[in-house]
């Protein structure tokens, strides 16, 4: 199944993750060091366009002061080599990461959730538990990012996607902002009854928020998450039992109209329906955390907006896929990565990430004041109340075959064929 581009998969928030590695393992045998005196440099592969590393007095993003410190402290100096989609044709960035890594070209990736699942199966990436930094993270990020028992990858920032509602237009029909799947349900049919004829604002790449939210619900906050996982991935559970009733809801909202299901199939993340919620005509979109913070998506409004978790048998559920930097197994530098990225996933190297962009970090020793807006999702976060959209602990890959399949529903396919279509990836999985 064809891999999504980076930055329409949703993860554009994520453009400055941080990097991890592991400084316990000896290096490969059959690695020369380098000679004394010679510049040591750490090679990054990335979607983002750098500023030149060796320039002076260049303003550069949060991720880069943090690169900046290790540089600083360590003496080596990153060199960022990045995708284009000219330079590598029809071939998405995922597949560009997947050839460099099997081909050991560069010392560090940025890499998406099917990817860093991929590769860490394949052992391709290094054991990033030994970091002295890793000792700071929160448990979501172990949960999400390790493969086999190894932890692969850590970002810099932990990206949450919610609902993002205009409470005045529910204040305006005196509705309560909905906790559960039938309370959503009703919230549309009230807004659709007062002429709001489309409620929810939809594009192609998200609505796998809702699958998740009300499909592992209780996996992610029931106690038993270690538990369940194993049993799909031994295959004595099914997904397609977990996911049924939240592609149950997306029919239904379908079906009424409550998402314009034709106009979704082919619209852009936040293009198409940004207008109509800034205007006040829609009541509803999803978007990530940054969405909030930006005033080229939902930063600015004239009205007051909340973000909150996305409906399901335990309330508001924050959504939280995730993705992270990795080093290469094999890499050349690998010794001189794993002390780069062991300053920038420091928790003063996140301090100064965290209040650059207002994000939720990945240790749990860092926090910073978020955007009014954001505190409802904020606050079910702090309490433990989340589940992940991507997890490299599945043997399934979920936040992109998920989009996929959320497609072909939206396309017209059945219930029973987008289940049907989880059972064949399972079934692939499980074959030796």
């Amino acid at each position: 199944m064809k891999k999504r581009r980076w930055i329409a998969a949703g993860l554009a928030a994520l453009t400055a993750l941080s990097l991890a590695a592991c400084g316990a393992q000896e290096p490969p045998a059959n690695l020369l060091a380098q000679d004394q005196g010679e510049a040591r440099t750490v090679n990054l592969f990335s979607p983002m366009e750098k500023t030149d590393p060796n320039a002076e007095n260049v303003a550069r993003t949060a991720s880069d002061l943090t690169v900046a410190m290790a540089e600083t402290a360590l003496d080596v100096t990153m060199v960022y080599r990045t995708y284009t989609a000219e330079d590598y044709q029809d071939k998405t960035y995922d597949e560009v990461c997947l050839d460099r890594a099997r081909s050991n070209m560069d010392d560090l990736y940025l890499l998406n959730p099917d990817t860093i699942l991929a590769l860490g199966a394949e052992g391709a990436l290094m054991d990033l538990s030994g970091l002295e930094s890793a000792g700071n993270l929160r448990e979501i990020i172990r949960v999400a990012n390790t493969v086999d028992g190894r932890l692969v990858a850590i970002p810099q920032e932990v990206v949450a996607y919610g609902l993002f509602v205009n409470v005045d237009l529910f204040e305006q029909y005196g509705l309560s902002l909905p906790e559960t799947p039938e309370e959503f349900l009703e919230c549309c049919r009230v807004f659709q009854e007062n002429g709001i004829e489309t409620p929810i604002g939809a594009n192609r790449w998200w609505l796998e928020t809702f699958v998740f939210a009300i499909g592992y619900a209780e996996l992610y906050n029931g106690g038993n998450t270690e538990a369940e996982i194993a049993a799909l991935n031994r295959g004595e559970a099914r997904y397609s039992d977990y996911l049924r009733p939240g592609f149950e809801f997306l029919k239904t909202l379908m079906d009424r109209g409550y998402i314009d299901a034709e106009k979704t199939l082919v619209s852009e993340a936040i293009e198409a329906e940004r207008p109509d919620f800034l205007a006040g005509k829609t009541p509803i979109v999803m978007a990530y955390w940054g969405a909030a913070n930006t005033e080229t998506a939902y930063g600015r409004t004239d009205f007051e907006m909340q973000v909150i978790g996305f409906p399901s048998s335990l309330g508001q559920m924050p959504v939280m896929p995730m993705t992270g930097l990795a080093v290469g197994a094999e890499a050349a530098h690998r010794e001189d990565a794993a002390a780069v990225l062991d300053i920038m996933v420091s928790d003063e190297a996140l301090q100064l990430y965290a209040e650059a962009n207002r994000v939720i970090s990945p240790s749990k020793n860092v926090h910073v004041d978020c955007v009014p807006a954001l505190r409802p999702l904020n606050a079910r976060i702090e309490e433990g109340v989340y589940v992940l959209g991507s997890n490299a602990g599945m043997s399934v890959e979920q936040w992109g075959n998920t989009c996929l399949i959320v497609r072909d529903l939206l396309a017209g396919a059945s219930v029973d064929a987008c289940m049907e279509a989880f059972d064949k990836l399972q079934d692939a999985a499980l074959s030796p």
